[in-house]
């Protein structure tokens, strides 16, 4: 799991039952949707994680070319636990918020994959 940092909003949150202990911040792929924890959840007992609307703080991949501009629709890609702007196989995430440079760890994104 990967870990990213709630900043503000309001998240719709949506009942989970893990099958493995979640972590504050952890990132899962539900299906074909990307979920958020805001708090952590033991295996097996009934939770909730949020679907859509918040605005947190993602890692991002860095290097040349790694940098995402402002309002650009991004993904989650689950192999790196990272943000980026290519969706292949990723799954839909949401759109940036401010630009991020080559050497930036982290990306602001508005929650909203749809």
């Amino acid at each position: 799991m990967s870990t990213t940092i709630y900043k503000h909003g309001d998240p719709i949150m949506i009942d989970y039952v893990p099958a493995a202990d979640v972590a504050v911040g952890d990132v899962l792929v539900v299906g074909d949707t990307v979920r958020m924890a805001h708090r952590a959840y033991k295996a097996g007992d009934k939770g909730a994680l949020s679907a859509c609307n918040g605005v947190y703080q993602f890692p991002k991949a860095t290097g040349a070319g790694s940098g995402i501009a402002d309002g650009k629709k991004v993904y989650w890609d689950a192999t790196n636990k990272v943000i980026t702007a290519t969706a292949g196989s990723n799954k839909p995430l949401g759109y940036t918020i401010g630009t991020s440079a080559d050497a930036d760890t982290t990306q602001i994104v508005f929650h909203h994959p749809y």
